[in-house]
């Protein structure tokens, strides 16, 4: 016979109640959290999860959504919230938008529909009605890396502004006025805050904006070559190039490496996201960094706390600080 959670209290030597709350989430002490969990181990004791959704109206699920699984940055954040949720015995349903803002809705109504218990969601385009529309006011729900109009919930935010004028302005300090940017699609919240960065260093330096050296791509490797090899043909190329994600760096490292561009010799590049990307790549890459685990661990406690009840301080946005850390893929005109 199964063992029961009656039995894993009794080997435990706590109450019921105790084992209980740590099964769905509550803080225990860290002794009796020790020796439930070696009950646990002892019994070999499976929680029913349809059984225990009956009895606390709780699936402990969480859905996030996103709009590229295929994409560096979606997975750290998805693997940040898993870790951190898992501590408080929830499971995660992933789901891939595909950037389409009615698959985005179906989704959303998909999970619903499997009674989670909140959802993350990292949208797409800049209307968020149908966010709302479907997951109504019951539902916690907490947005990630992007902002969306007509919402009100609460979001974890990096500050894109200030880290993309600190690598702007690393190459205007060191003589370059040819600045290339490629940024993501014009309706994506973080395409336009880094599009800001951009433009206002150049407006605090009394520099004109060439807006032929802003070109916009779909966070793909494909649009990062494709638009990369569009400045290389340029009559007057730009001296230098920043790149506004990771995917579309790596597509802009094969246009330049097809061209036969030397780097920083011939042109100075600031790509995006991986501090690993840019220990791999010879002459070392410098970039701006996003701190993926700490947006997806902070999105899960946030939702944490909705999910238990805190209605403090909403709807609440963290914003947190991206770092452009200076390699050796730039240099002095």
């Amino acid at each position: 016979m199964a063992a029961t959670i009656k039995d894993v209290a009794a080997l435990a030597q706590v109450s019921v109640g105790t084992v209980s709350r740590y099964l769905n989430g509550y803080e225990v002490s860290e002794t009796n959290k020790r020796k439930i969990d070696e009950a646990i181990r002892r019994l070999d004791f499976k929680l029913n999860p349809v059984a225990r959704s009956l009895k606390t109206s709780k699936s402990m699920t969480v859905a996030v959504v996103v709009p590229a699984l295929a994409n560096i940055f979606s997975m750290s954040i998805i693997e940040g919230i898993e870790r951190h949720l898992d501590q408080y015995g929830y499971s995660v349903i992933v789901c891939d938008s595909q950037s389409d803002v009615q698959k985005e809705k179906s989704k959303l109504q998909f999970v619903k529909d499997k009674y989670v218990d909140g959802v993350v969601i990292m949208p797409t385009g800049s209307d968020g009605t149908h966010i709302t529309e479907v997951l109504g006011d019951e539902l916690p729900a907490v947005l990630m890396d992007r902002l969306v109009e007509d919402v009100k919930l609460d979001a974890v935010l990096v500050d894109n502004v200030n880290a993309v004028y600190q690598a702007v302005e690393r190459l205007i300090t060191l003589g370059h006025r040819r600045i290339g940017m490629i940024t993501g699609p014009k309706d994506i919240y973080t395409a336009k805050e880094r599009q800001e960065g951009y433009r206002r260093v150049f407006v605090d330096y009394n520099l004109p904006i060439d807006e032929n050296l802003i070109r916009y791509g779909d966070y793909t490797e494909d649009t990062g070559y494709k638009l990369m090899s569009e400045f290389m043909r340029l009559d007057c190329p730009p001296t230098a190039v920043f790149v506004a994600n990771y995917e579309m760096t790596i597509g802009a490292i094969m246009a330049v490496n097809e061209f036969g561009i030397q780097i920083p010799d011939q042109l100075s590049l600031i790509g995006f996201d991986q501090l690993e990307l840019s220990k791999l790549i010879k002459p070392s890459l410098s970039v701006v960094v996003q701190p993926m685990a700490e947006i997806g661990q902070k999105a899960a406690e946030m939702l944490y706390q909705r999910m238990r009840g805190n209605c403090d301080n909403f709807p609440q946005v963290i914003r947190l600080k991206a770092h452009f850390i200076e390699g050796q893929s730039i240099k002095r005109l």
